[in-house]
């Protein structure tokens, strides 16, 4: 927990930053959940805030003791016995994404186990093939920000991370981030490990874990974040998922804005209903090896 500082009340208690500094506070932290407490003199600062942090998908709450101002979609709640505007989760949405990681946590167990004899089936053929390592592991950036370690298998020689740099010319995707169909640094193996989508496989992990879900938006990287628009960081307001709404129906666009609206269109609408068409709708992605 954190405070900021509008300059009028003195605290020692983890200030993060000047009330006008509230963007690059956003971004450099980790903040689910934003209480705003300003006097109703600077409404307008309270209006601001509000909107920018629902715009990069912040739950934000507003003691309803203000007069009454047109807000958007919101609920009663309450913190410490204060009753507060919240705009954000709703009580039955904090339910369903509870069921959410507890499917989560059920099915990947289950595939883990079930699938076992591939997982190492594919780890022997890495080894024979290419050698080690196995699993390639890169930070990648997960709900609200937080950083966490994807796991897949190793489809790519040793030394591609360090040759990122000299192939971003070739980037075929538009936007904030990065893909060759053709990409060199991928091996033999990899390319068949790639189409058959086995190389995802040791996500599974990640999903156990709680860093990610098996639905969800794509996990972007470090370097993609501090490139994004505003609005474009509403997709790191859920975890993010092995398939995903984009995935599954707009697997060949280039236009990463339309990544990007594709999994604002899933945080908008989600329901487990919507996640159990996207798994079943993964299936035969899967088996027409449309992996790259």
């Amino acid at each position: 927990m954190g405070f900021i500082s509008d300059g009028e009340v003195e605290t020692k208690l983890g200030v993060l930053g000047h009330v006008d500094e509230i963007e690059s506070v956003l971004h450099r932290h980790i903040i689910d959940e934003v209480v705003v407490c300003l006097p109703f003199r600077r409404w307008d600062k309270v209006e601001a805030i509000a909107q920018l942090c629902q715009d990069e998908g912040k739950a934000v709450r507003i003691p309803i003791d203000l007069p009454e101002r047109p807000m958007s979609r919101g609920w009663i709640d309450e913190l410490d016995g204060v009753p507060l505007y919240a705009i954000g989760s709703s009580p039955n949405r904090i339910v369903g994404l509870a069921m959410k990681r507890l499917i989560d946590v059920v099915v990947s167990a289950t595939l883990v186990v079930a699938l076992a004899p591939l997982f190492a089936a594919t780890a022997a053929s890495i080894v024979l093939v290419d050698g080690r390592p196995v699993l390639f592991r890169q930070t990648r950036v997960g709900l609200s920000g937080r950083l966490f370690t994807m796991l897949k298998f190793r489809t790519m020689r040793r030394d591609a991370e360090g040759q990122l740099a000299e192939l971003l010319a070739a980037n075929e995707i538009h936007g904030h981030a990065f893909k060759l169909a053709r990409d060199p640094r991928v091996t033999g193996l990899g390319r068949l490990l790639r189409r058959t989508s086995l190389d995802e496989l040791p996500q599974l992990l990640n999903v156990f874990m709680g860093n990610m879900s098996l639905v969800g938006p794509r996990p972007p990287l470090p370097w993609e974040i501090a490139r994004y628009d505003i609005w474009h960081r509403r997709r790191l307001s859920m975890k993010p998922g092995i398939t995903g709404l984009w995935q599954v129906r707009q697997r060949r666009e280039t236009d990463f804005n339309k990544w990007v609206e594709a999994d604002l269109q899933y945080i908008d609408r989600w329901s487990l209903w919507l996640d159990f068409r996207i798994m079943a709708e993964t299936i035969p992605a899967v088996l027409a090896l449309a992996g790259r």
